[in-house]
């Protein structure tokens, strides 16, 4: 038995109504405390971090939702961020030239390409790039796990598969330069739907943006998890062999996890563009796919809130530690990542859920030897 199922055994149903009770009331704490909070209390600049940091914690809730709940180990989510970044940079490349009267893009004309290639044309309507920023993740995803489920491959062949797409992917960009930029990627975003990026204004409406477009992807991943097919991907992350023996299809219950993981990343990375203003491949590739696990690892795999919580401490803590020590903050995030990884395996949400859990039979044990002995004295004294 994990460390999360192990956690997630024996709850009552007072238990599960406490915790649904006090979820809705953090939801809506956080929630106020993210949106009218933080933007009186932080600087512009801490304030953009912040943005920044709230899409990365978009991209942990799916790999929570594939990792924590499904059971698949996705060291490649960097990819389906990759896509959603792209789809939405691309539009606004085109916007910007179309704004200057050029028939291409700046990169473009750099690397000597006159004509706009076919894959661009379509991104030069908005409504297109919004729905491409979620969709086309969704239909790589699904494509991907259709393919990959149903020949039952899991486990670490999963997670070196999804890894070595990620290095494709990069690789395929950086080989691109009249496409995508090549290494450098697209940059020097300075507009947003007419929004203009320089103007110090904006970062505080595209930080409402992304805390919106959090909340939404928290419920919508809460609602996922409760529901009847969360209970089956649960039991597929458990048991795969025996909820196949029982009649359902693994292979679809993974896929479609998969492909909702995918959809939330493809947002991150339309909202990340315009908050930062550039994609590149060096965002993309294995290692940022790596550290997006660890988000989830250390706050606390199948613990929404402990995804959210773990993407947002432990880059701000990697913003903090790089500022004090520029050359050894890579050291304690590894020192952070061994010790919880060797003392709390469920990450720190699932081992306070653990100590709550602990105390409460305790609480419940002495109330029944409590009962039990006064009973008996009862009993006696008749």
């Amino acid at each position: 038995m994990s460390p999360v199922t192990a956690v997630e055994s024996k709850r009552t149903p007072l238990m599960l109504g406490r915790d649904l009770a006090r979820g809705r009331v953090g939801f809506l704490v956080s929630g106020l405390c993210l949106l009218f909070l933080m933007p009186a209390l932080l600087t512009d600049f801490r304030l953009d971090l912040l943005a920044k940091f709230v899409c990365f914690a978009i991209i942990a809730i799916g790999v929570d939702i594939a990792w924590g709940y499904g059971g698949m180990l996705v060291l490649g989510q960097g990819v389906f961020f990759g896509l959603g970044g792209y789809a939405m940079a691309m539009h606004l490349k085109l916007a910007e030239a179309k704004e200057l009267g050029q028939d291409v893009p700046d990169f473009m004309s750099w690397s000597g390409v006159e004509k706009l290639p076919a894959i661009w044309g379509p991104f030069q309507y908005g409504w297109v790039a919004i729905i491409a920023t979620v969709l086309v993740p969704m239909v790589v995803a699904f494509l991907l796990g259709s393919l990959v489920f149903r020949r039952r491959v899991r486990g670490a062949y999963f997670a070196i598969l999804t890894q070595a797409l990620a290095a494709a992917f990069v690789i395929l960009l950086i080989g691109q330069q009249g496409l995508t930029g090549g290494t450098n990627g697209l940059t020097n975003i300075t507009s947003f739907f007419g929004m203009d990026l320089t103007d110090p204004g904006s970062t505080t409406t595209l930080y409402t943006m992304a805390v919106i477009a959090l909340g939404v992807a928290y419920l919508l991943a809460r609602q996922l998890v409760h529901s009847r097919y969360g209970r089956l991907l649960i039991a597929v992350r458990d048991g795969e062999d025996r909820v196949r023996f029982l009649g359902y299809d693994p292979a679809t219950v993974k896929t479609i996890a998969f492909t909702f993981s995918a959809g939330l990343a493809g947002l991150a990375g339309a909202l990340f563009v315009p908050i930062v203003g550039i994609i590149s491949p060096a965002m993309l590739g294995i290692v940022p796919s790596i550290e997006m696990v660890i988000w989830v690892a250390l706050g606390g795999r199948a613990t929404l809130v402990g995804a959210v919580a773990g993407a947002l401490v432990v880059n701000y803590a990697k913003s903090g530690l790089s500022e004090q020590f520029p050359g050894a903050w890579t050291y304690f995030q590894g020192a952070l990542f061994i010790l919880v990884i060797a003392f709390i395996p469920a990450g720190v949400a699932g081992g306070i859920r653990a100590w709550r859990k602990r105390m409460a039979e305790a609480a419940t044990e002495r109330q029944e030897r409590a009962a039990a002995a006064s009973g008996y004295g009862e009993t006696r004294f008749e």
